[in-house]
């Protein structure tokens, strides 16, 4: 193995298991101590890799999928014993911009154009049944982030998900058609849309990969955990990934209320864990007869 920064890269070998958490890091690390004292479990080469970047915005993107040469892989990020993720959410950031036309407001009638009384009617005219504080399940959402400016130009974003890929474009094209209404009513220009996509649901590249999935739902019975399959309200890492040609759903960690101060992972769930992913890379060493 190679030390690159906070990345371990094993030189070559066909699979990839990786974390972005502290205890997914703690685990993986656990499980190649255990390998490395006992010769006789069986698992494939393995390839390994610390991600950082998501505190810097790019998530997996600045992974070098090239100097990897995996095939496939696991992402150690997940929350409850036993739950499994091969579908997220898809993902995009929209930034929404409303420029305004300042006059002194004492001649205003008529000619004065409030941003902030836009950005207002913008907001309103978002479906309110549909923010995230009123959906679960399956359910997508616009989520309105951040706003900033003054009665002369407004900058709102938004987060947008949805698991269907017909209504993940459908909430984009919502947000133009309302930027399109009150560009009618104040004049062209006056509020612009732009979108950066973020992630996509990575349910849509497993066909023909089922055996990741099956060999991590059995691997889980046979550490004596009763998995379920969840669909992420949210991204992993391995979503990117899978998108860039690295086909890697997501396995739990054990832990309980990620990112609230109330977060924690108790002891024998990070042991269950490495119990679990003892015997997910000896199905890989059976399928390659290592």
């Amino acid at each position: 193995a190679k030390f690159v920064g906070q990345d371990i890269v094993v030189t070559d070998g066909t699979t990839l298991l990786g974390a972005d958490d502290k205890a997914g890091v703690a685990e993986i690390c656990a499980l190649l101590a255990r390998l490395v004292a006992d010769p006789s479990l069986a698992h494939p080469t393995l390839k390994i890799a610390f991600v950082p970047d998501e505190e810097i915005g790019h998530g997996a993107s600045l992974l070098d999928l090239d100097a990897l040469d995996a095939a496939y892989g696991y992402t150690v990020d997940g929350e409850t014993l036993g739950e499994f993720n091969y579908e997220c959410f898809s993902a995009c950031e929209a930034t929404v911009r409303v420029r305004g036309v300042m006059v002194h407001p004492g001649s205003a009638k008529d000619v004065m154009v409030n941003a902030i009384t836009v950005a207002s009617e913008f907001q309103q005219l978002v479906p309110a049944w549909e923010r995230p504080e009123h959906t679960c399940g399956r359910e997508g959402f616009y989520h309105p982030t951040d706003i900033e400016g003054s009665a002369s130009e407004v900058t709102l974003k938004y987060i947008l998900r949805d698991f269907d890929s017909a209504k993940f474009a459908a909430r984009e094209q919502t947000l133009r058609e309302i930027a399109a209404l009150l560009n009618g009513r104040y004049g062209e220009g006056t509020v612009t849309v732009d979108v950066r996509q973020q992630y996509r649901n990575m349910a849509e590249h497993f066909e023909g990969k089922e055996f990741l999935v099956d060999n991590a739902l059995a691997a889980n019975r046979e550490a004596g955990l009763e998995p379920s399959i969840v669909a992420v309200r949210g991204g992993t890492d391995g979503a990117q990934l899978t998108f860039r040609g690295l086909p890697c759903p997501n396995l739990a960690t054990g832990g309980y209320n990620a990112h609230s101060v109330r977060e924690f992972i108790p002891v024998p769930s990070m042991e269950a864990t490495v119990n679990m992913l003892e015997h997910l890379v000896a199905k890989f060493a059976v399928a390659q007869g290592a």
